[in-house]
């Protein structure tokens, strides 16, 4: 009776919790609606995956989409983009100074800054990789392309990790992988759409290794089996970063861990199904169909062998700022209530232990 009067109190306490989002910013239940529907609509396989996590790590996860989203778009539909990016900092600033604008999403990340002390360096380097979106910048080697990752995407993972309790360097490190994996997945994925748009982001260095000219391919892009050697080799580089960042995944919470490996999956099958349409990303976009989607998905719960040397590999050297300015935070290694889930998870254990036994 005294453990199922335990279990009542902290099932309770976890549903107020929910329902009380935030109060020095004020982010609303209306707030993470919002937030909701934007992750809905621009991630399917995130949203997906992210159904897998505790409602609180998930309302955080959200929030933290909602702003990089937001930001992104600005970016891209701006007429003035340097312009956008100099008001996104300002928005930063007072995010961190504790007085957000009034837009859902800043409400949503002067939350997080408040709740989890989510450091600023992973925000600026996202604007950052904007800014270099905006300038439609060049890539001559794979290291230059894994530097954009770290920007745009292991910016985003490394967030990610730090919302979900971890604060250990390997862990972080993976999980920096992790981000890069999935941009490098993007970049392969997209390349005629990015093309099109002016953009080009496979490595220079290895267009002309096969003959190709980058000039030309930016203007004209066109499927090949030059082209294709030259996204199989990114894929490569991304399957590498994937076994890595799984190491990470294993440090995670049982409950993120299964969602985190879901969306790492699911983007890993871009890639795969890429391969299988002959890696053209020019005429043809790369879906992974729904009902294997739903077979990585419970595939995520299955165990994974640990692999310690995989783990205390070094950081890539493109995230190493990343990683430093995330150790030098210093934030508590429990932000929010990521104990307090914990710790209903296990009361909720022992308690169907119990019930077992009788």
């Amino acid at each position: 009776m005294m453990l199922d009067a335990a279990v009542d109190s902290a099932t309770n306490a976890a549903t107020n919790g929910d329902r009380c989002l935030g109060t020095a910013h004020e982010f609303t239940s209306d707030d993470l609606a919002y937030c909701q529907r934007l992750l809905a609509g621009g991630s399917r396989s995130f949203y997906l995956a992210g159904k897998l996590l505790p409602a609180a790590s998930l309302n955080a996860v959200t929030a933290l989409y909602a702003f990089c989203r937001v930001a992104d778009d600005l970016v891209d539909d701006a007429e003035d983009s340097a312009r956008e990016l100099d008001r996104l900092g300002e928005r930063l600033n007072r995010v961190y100074a504790g007085t957000p604008l009034d837009f859902p999403e800043d409400r949503g990340l002067a939350y997080l800054v408040e709740r989890w002390q989510l450091p600023r360096a992973p925000l600026d380097a996202l604007l950052e990789g904007f800014a270099w979106d905006a300038t439609t910048r060049s890539y001559d080697t794979l290291l230059d392309v894994e530097a954009y990752g770290a920007r745009v995407a292991g910016s985003v993972g490394i967030m990610m990790a730090w919302l979900l309790g971890e604060r250990r360097p390997q862990p972080l490190a993976r999980a920096l992988d992790l981000g890069v994996a999935m941009q490098l997945t993007n970049i392969c994925r997209d390349v005629g759409e990015d093309a099109r748009m002016g953009r080009l982001y496979l490595p220079a260095e290895l267009l002309r290794e096969q003959g190709l000219d980058p000039a030309r391919f930016r203007t004209q892009p066109l499927p090949s089996p030059e082209l294709a050697a030259v996204i199989r080799q990114l894929l490569e580089r991304a399957d590498r970063l994937y076994l890595r960042a799984e190491q990470g995944i294993q440090c995670l919470p049982s409950r993120a861990r299964f969602s985190i490996r879901a969306a790492a999956a699911l983007y890993q099958a871009i890639g795969t199904r890429l391969r299988e349409q002959g890696c053209d990303s020019v005429t043809v976009r790369s879906v992974v169909p729904r009902p294997r989607q739903l077979r990585l998905v419970a595939g995520a719960l299955l165990p994974r062998r640990r692999d310690s040397e995989r783990l205390a590999e070094p950081v890539l050297p493109a995230c190493e700022y990343l990683l430093k300015a995330a150790l030098e935070a210093g934030a508590p290694a429990e932000p929010g209530n990521t104990g307090f889930v914990q710790m209903l998870d296990l009361l909720l254990k022992v308690k169907a232990r119990q019930e077992q036994n009788q």
